[in-house]
This record gives C-alpha cells, sequence and structure tokens, in this order.
C-alpha cells in the first residue's frame, strides 16, 4: 500500500514543537510508514519566526529529519481556493507536491473546505486524517 502522502500547514508543525500529544500520533504514523509528512520551505520559516525558545527551535530540527521539504508551487498559478495571501501557498505547494492531504488546525481560514479535495489535495485537520 501506497503512504499517503500528507503536507502539513506551520501550525501543525508549530504544535509539535511544544509537544501535542495528538499530533504526535501523526509521528509515530510516519515512523511506521503509512504517511509521509511533507512541508515547503515556507511553511517552515513561518514557523521559524515564530519560535523563539531555543529547545523548540531544537525540537523543529529534529522534525525536519522526518519531513520531505518540497519545492514551492508557481506563484503565478491559480489557486482554487479563496484564502488569504499568507495561505496560498502553502495550498499550492501541497498541490504541486501531490499531496492527498493538507493537514491544519487553522479554522478561520481552511475550516469551511475541510473534508473537502481541491486539486487532489484533500484539506482536514489532524484527528479527521487520524480517524480515516
Amino acid at each position: 500500500m501506497t503512504p499517503d502522502k500528507l503536507f502539513l500547514d506551520a501550525n501543525i508543525l508549530f504544535s509539535l514543537c511544544f509537544g501535542s500529544r495528538g499530533l504526535g500520533r501523526l509521528l509515530e504514523t510516519a515512523r511506521t510508514g503509512q504517511c509521509r509528512l511533507m512541508v515547503s520551505r515556507y511553511v517552515l520559516e513561518e514557523v521559524r519566526r515564530n519560535l523563539d525558545e531555543p529547545e523548540h527551535l531544537a525540537v523543529l530540527e529534529n522534525l525536519t529529519r522526518m519531513l520531505e521539504i518540497v519545492p514551492e508551487a508557481d506563484p503565478s498559478l491559480e489557486c482554487p481556493v479563496d484564502l488569504p495571501d499568507k495561505d496560498r501557498p502553502v495550498f499550492m505547494a501541497a498541490a504541486a507536491a501531490g499531496a492527498d492531504y493538507l493537514i491544519t488546525g487553522d479554522m478561520t481560514h481552511f475550516g469551511q473546505y475541510f473534508k473537502q479535495r481541491f486539486m487532489g489535495v484533500t484539506i482536514c485537520m489532524a484527528r479527521h486524517y487520524l480517524s480515516l
């Protein structure tokens, strides 16, 4: 069985850096080969900008060993989802990388699209994915 490709939004990585146990299940799923975890440099930089404690930055650096860093999408491509400018590169990188799922906790900007599929990417929360 081919592992699912999960693109992680910055808020997911941020929570992992703070030791979220629930999100830790995503890491375990990746360790067992059931999924691949992907991010873009844009996402990584957003997380780095918002972490100010050295121990959290160290956790992020350890996490990056488990992550596949994918290229940014062509910014001239039109985003099929109505998102704020700062969130479009996240969705578009997920789509360009061939992700099966965009995992996010951002209810404000992505919530209305949860469990919907665009360009082959299903937008969902981690708990939705883990319950499949």
